[in-house]
């Protein structure tokens, strides 16, 4: 068993590698070399004259505020100590849009990287602080170190003190700094993820659900039954072998939970987050809704869904609201939706993510008395149902 674990590890990180180097191969127009006879060169040639694809460019290269008009600058949090470490830094990259004068009463966007990224890559892939100078948002970058992952990976999968409830811990402190520092606005405060990023995600919706307003969590695991490395490995290969709404049962008191909205976003062709993991989170939070019961059950809301221009998209709905929103984009692999395929990890295919994902966050908040402990009267309720929604 632990050598079949140790392959699906080994397998997993190859898959991610792969990708990594690919993206490299294409940005320096290497290509593989074999032997070519004459009458194949002629038809590449003949083919070559035929159709010249345009050149592709990074929207956002050479810098993460390239092309947007606002002010990017980078820095570290010092978050509370964790165990096993006395200094505990958080590096992070903080967008302001183009035009704002002062920081004051903007929401806050937090942006989760996946492994083997930085936040600039983050930021130019997904083209966030774009839609940030458009819709007016501020950005924050959090930067897992290398010295802590040597892929820069969170660690979703591990919910101790020491290790990814740490991190979740160290970003929901670096989110009250920036509150308390810029003026955010703290009711409209929210969370994407890629990857690993979308792991931790869940890690913040579970642990500090008053911080945030929505999350979004895109090519992610589900969460609550990996807690090593390697079974981590084995739940992105396979999904959990477990029901989702008995794990969210294990991991949090879902009576006394104030509901967290999402967006879960997976392309159909990943091959590192088997896209299974994406009904399974859905589920898990349809049940942090209070949409279904202990045993998956619908028991509040309806389900709607519908397939256009190659993605299925599935709304759990409630009180006439969206709670939960699924999006499935077929022939995508592990990457971004609708991002620069100039960068690794995102991909032109589907809907553009970004802009999907900020539709969503923008109907939501979450009070301010949200943040006090839930009362019996407010149990359970989501962040929309507080009747301040916008």
């Amino acid at each position: 068993m632990t050598k079949s674990l140790t392959k699906i590890w080994l397998g997993g990180l190859k898959r991610l590698l792969a990708i990594q180097a690919e993206h490299a191969q294409k940005r320096a127009g290497l290509k593989a070399k074999r032997p070519v006879g004459k009458a194949e060169k002629k038809a590449r040639k003949s083919a070559a004259e035929a159709a010249v694809p345009p050149a592709r460019e990074s929207r956002v290269r050479p810098r993460a505020a390239a092309w947007a008009g606002g002010s990017w600058t980078r820095s570290f949090h010092s978050a509370p100590p964790a165990p096993g470490r006395l200094v505990n830094h958080l590096s992070y990259g903080l967008y302001l849009p183009a035009g704002a004068s002062h920081a004051e009463s903007l929401p806050l966007v937090v942006m989760l990287h996946g492994c083997k990224q930085t936040i600039d890559e983050f930021a130019e892939g997904t083209r966030m602080n774009l839609l940030a100078d458009k819709f007016g948002f501020a950005v924050v970058y959090p930067e897992q170190s290398k010295h802590i992952h040597a892929h820069r990976c969170w660690h979703w999968y591990d919910d101790r003190e020491h290790a990814g409830r740490g991190e979740a811990r160290a970003v929901a402190s670096l989110v009250d700094a920036l509150v308390a520092e810029h003026g955010f606005d703290a009711e409209s405060v929210y969370v994407a993820g890629l990857s690993a990023g979308a792991g931790l995600t869940s890690l913040l919706a579970l642990h500090h659900p008053d911080r945030f307003a929505a999350v979004a969590l895109h090519s992610g695991p589900v969460f609550g039954d990996a807690h090593s490395g390697i079974a981590a490995m084995d739940v992105m290969r396979r999904g959990s072998h477990h029901d989702p709404a008995a794990l969210v049962d294990e991991a949090t008191d879902v009576a006394a939970y104030p509901g967290m909205p999402a967006v879960i976003i997976h392309g159909d062709a990943d091959r590192v987050v088997a896209p299974k993991n994406a009904d399974q989170l859905a589920l898990e939070f349809a049940r942090l809704n209070g949409l279904v019961d202990a045993t998956g059950a619908c028991v509040a809301g309806d389900v709607r869904e519908r397939r256009k221009d190659g993605v299925l998209t599935r709304d759990y709905m409630k009180g006439g609201r969206r709670a939960v929103r699924l999006c499935r984009v077929a022939g995508l692999g592990h990457a971004w939706a609708g991002g620069d395929d100039a960068v690794p990890f995102h991909s032109s295919k589907g809907p553009d993510a970004s802009a999907l994902i900020w539709d969503f966050f923008q109907k939501q908040h979450r009070p301010q008395t949200a943040r006090a402990a839930a009362s019996p009267a407010t149990a359970g309720l989501s962040a929309f149902d507080s009747g301040r929604a916008r």
